[in-house]
């Protein structure tokens, strides 16, 4: 796996936009593998054949309860876990290097699949999320939802503000500092904006309307359990069927700055005047499965 990164890697660190392409694809293909079932045994080249020929059917995807006993979502979650072999620090660089090339439609395509594979990673890896907290990363994403973006990069990078805010007060406060409130709701009044991503735009607002569970501190990795797993509050920790009970423990008494959906009310309502309507049809519908009281 080391190796198929590091030729990944190497792509997408080019400027040149074939290359870059071709680290993407290497990229999707390495995660596809791991999401989708493998069935019958079969040699390496006929797994990729499958995954990239759109004339056969793809493999199911994998039950989320069977990732832990799949040794190649181990292996690939425990590189995540260093610097060296991160997926989701290469992807944002990559990102930070399509923002710095003119606008045209082949670099705009490439801008929607790199962040597309962001959005999976992190949801592979939810302590990659983390990179999010810093104001660099986070101004990538709010300079992508400006105006001058088309809107298929608009629309995917709500979705992928949300994989980074999913589960990680830290990041929020970051994206608040930055006036991100301010900026989703200009967008949303703005009346070049369009409607599939004002559709969007209020999706995100009920998500960040949300109360907030604390995020998951970094934590040494056990022998069994890769690195923080064992304190993810998503069903990627149930996958492995382990709980460090000592590692809760600490976790509980770090505390987070987390928000109640009352203060985040009180946030958006500067910018925002219809905030009580869609806080009472948050509290109406339970959009998210009911976790709003």
């Amino acid at each position: 796996m080391e190796a198929l990164l590091n030729l990944a890697f190497d792509n997408l660190s080019s400027y040149d936009q074939g290359k870059i392409r071709k680290g993407l694809r290497q990229v999707e293909g390495l995660l596809a593998q791991i999401c989708l079932s493998s069935g019958n045994p079969k040699s390496t080249a006929e797994k990729r054949r499958s995954v990239i020929d759109p004339g056969k059917e793809p493999p199911p995807l994998k039950v989320l309860a069977e990732l832990g006993d799949d040794p190649a979502f181990r292996e690939f979650f425990k590189l995540q876990d260093g610097f060296q072999w991160n997926v989701a620090m290469r992807l944002v660089t990559c990102l930070d290097r399509l923002l710095g090339k003119s606008y045209d439609d082949q670099n705009d395509l490439l801008i929607v699949q790199t962040l597309d594979l962001i959005q999976g990673v992190m949801l592979l890896h939810p302590p990659s999320r983390k990179l999010f907290s810093r104001e660099l990363y986070m101004n990538h994403l709010l300079d992508l939802l400006e105006p001058v973006n088309c809107p298929a990069i608009q629309s995917a990078t709500i979705i992928t503000l949300v994989c980074a805010l999913m589960d990680t007060p830290q990041n929020t406060r970051t994206f608040e500092n930055l006036e991100g409130l301010l900026t989703i709701t200009s967008i949303f009044k703005s009346r070049e904006t369009t409607r599939e991503v004002k559709l969007k735009l209020v999706e995100f607002l009920y998500f960040y309307l949300m109360p907030e569970t604390p995020s998951i501190p970094s934590a040494n990795s056990t022998v069994s359990v890769p690195a923080m797993l064992q304190r993810s509050p998503s069903k990627l920790a149930g996958a492995f069927n382990k709980a460090d009970t000592g590692a809760r423990k600490r976790s509980d008494s770090e505390g987070d700055d987390t928000k109640t959906t009352e203060e985040k009310q009180v946030l958006l309502g500067r910018f925002l005047s219809s905030v009580d309507d869609l806080v009472a049809d948050l509290r109406e519908s339970t959009p998210f499965g009911g976790a709003l009281c």
